[in-house]
């Protein structure tokens, strides 16, 4: 029994999802999704107790949240110094710690962003049109997809554009090992 590996499969899981919570908050703002929606209402109630003193001390520039960036970054930056310290990983507390911090953040925006459209693309298929869940995560999709779907020509109804990302989403995963 691997009761080491349970707990710290349990705490990067729960890590993640404030994760990707704050990502969402930070995806939410740069495509100015639907504030008044349910779902952006309760990311923003989750991430406003952490969100709100940085604010004070790292201004908006450009329309980009900054604060929001800085939280992702600096989060992702305890998760491993946690887990390096909880669960004796020692060789990421090294001087390679901001490195690694890097790859695993942009590890996390990807899955992020593959969990988002794969969300969407079932949820178009079962959820009715007006759902708050699938507005919000069309919204949160279109960052990524807009360009590819920009690229593509129609193709009689059909969108192409979420297996296209996928694809290169998941070509970037696989060609820098994240």
């Amino acid at each position: 029994m691997n009761v080491g590996g349970g707990l710290q499969f349990l705490f990067t899981t729960l890590f993640n999802l404030y994760l990707y919570i704050v990502i969402a908050r930070f995806v939410l703002q740069l495509a100015r999704a639907d504030f008044y929606n349910p779902v952006s209402q309760l990311i923003a109630k989750i991430t406003s107790p952490l969100l709100r003193p940085l604010r004070k001390v790292i201004p908006g520039f450009g329309g980009i949240d900054i604060a929001c960036m800085v939280l992702f970054l600096g989060l992702v930056l305890l998760k491993i110094f946690l887990i390096g310290i909880l669960f004796g990983q020692s060789q990421v507390l090294g001087p390679q710690i901001v490195v690694y911090t890097l790859f695993s953040a942009a590890s996390t925006i990807i899955n992020f962003f593959i969990a988002v459209i794969f969300i969407s693309v079932i949820l178009s298929w079962i959820a009715p049109p007006g759902h708050p869940l699938g507005d919000i995560l069309r919204q949160m999709a279109e960052p990524v997809l807009g360009p590819a779907r920009r690229i593509l020509p129609p193709m009689g109804g059909l969108d192409f554009s979420p297996m296209i990302v996928l694809l290169l989403l998941y070509f970037v995963k696989v060609t820098f090992g994240l």
